[in-house]
């Protein structure tokens, strides 16, 4: 059975129950996610063939610092970077490391920073140099994934719509989505109830109320949906080394919808494509 609670008087831990926050939660979050936002957009002119994603590991790290934030990858379980950097057939919880990007690859950089407690969580694809058309197809068919998840977020609606929104437009392009991650609440807690899966139907799911805050965050594939982990215990790979896309925004449910707290502030939530 879930139960809703007024996140200001919430154990500070994951208790299977969903948080709904008021408005100055809200504003925190619009903190914490214009931060996260704004260093995405900086990675949009760094990003390029020859640039290792420790590097850009190193950038996040910075950022944060000079903003006053912390990244919430850093020792988080173990985990032992700042960010997330997602190569081709990764699907997601790349590691950063010293090997240079390549002209043609596709990249997604996640990033969620901590400021005055507040969690901002967010990813975006970065093209490598010139793209082949199948990779630009597929960055671009999975951000009108994501924002059409997004479009469905609303009070009173099932979370299953965002899913079926998501999964109808992605197989009607053929593609398939990856069901082994999935996004979560987010706010004071860096993941938080509920899961928020990226496919189903649309009356499934719990029913969505003014004051959640949540992460939608689709995982696309130009091949099948199969994924499994590497030896590292975090980096998850496409089984049939076809290329995987993902973008994240982190929204917030109103009373007429919802607000999303990742927009970029430069026009750059699709970095190197055209609007």
């Amino acid at each position: 059975m879930i139960t809703y609670l007024d996140a200001a008087t919430a154990p500070l831990r994951n208790t299977g129950q969903i948080r709904l926050y008021g408005p100055e939660a809200f504003e925190g979050m619009r903190k914490a996610c214009a931060v996260t936002a704004a260093c995405l957009d900086e990675l949009a002119g760094m990003v390029a063939p020859g640039v290792t994603t420790e590097a850009i590991d190193s950038f996040v790290f910075k950022f944060g610092m000079d903003h006053g934030a912390m990244p919430a990858t850093l020792n988080y379980r173990g985990y032992t970077k700042s960010s997330c950097t997602s190569i081709n057939h990764v699907v997601c919880h790349g590691i950063p490391d010293n090997k240079p990007l390549r002209e043609g690859d596709i990249v997604n950089i996640d990033v969620t920073y901590i400021l005055d407690g507040w969690h901002g969580d967010s990813s975006r694809m970065y093209p490598v140099g010139q793209i082949k058309r199948a990779a630009e197809r597929l960055l671009e068919v999975t951000h009108e994934c994501l924002m059409r998840g997004v479009a469905a977020v609303r009070p009173g609606v099932r979370t299953g719509a965002i899913g079926a929104a998501i999964q109808s437009y992605a197989e009607a392009e053929r593609c398939s989505v990856v069901r082994d991650f999935c996004g979560h609440g987010v706010g004071q807690l860096f993941h938080d109830a509920p899961n928020i899966l990226h496919y189903g139907s649309a009356g499934e799911g719990i029913e969505m109320r003014e004051g959640m805050i949540f992460t939608v965050e689709p995982m696309i594939n130009l091949g099948r949906p199969h994924v499994k982990v590497l030896s590292d215990g975090w980096t998850a790979v496409t089984r049939d080394r076809s290329l995987s896309a993902q973008y994240e925004h982190t929204v917030g449910v109103t009373a007429t919808g919802c607000e999303i707290f990742t927009l970029s502030p430069k026009g750059l939530d699709r970095p190197g494509l055209s609007s």
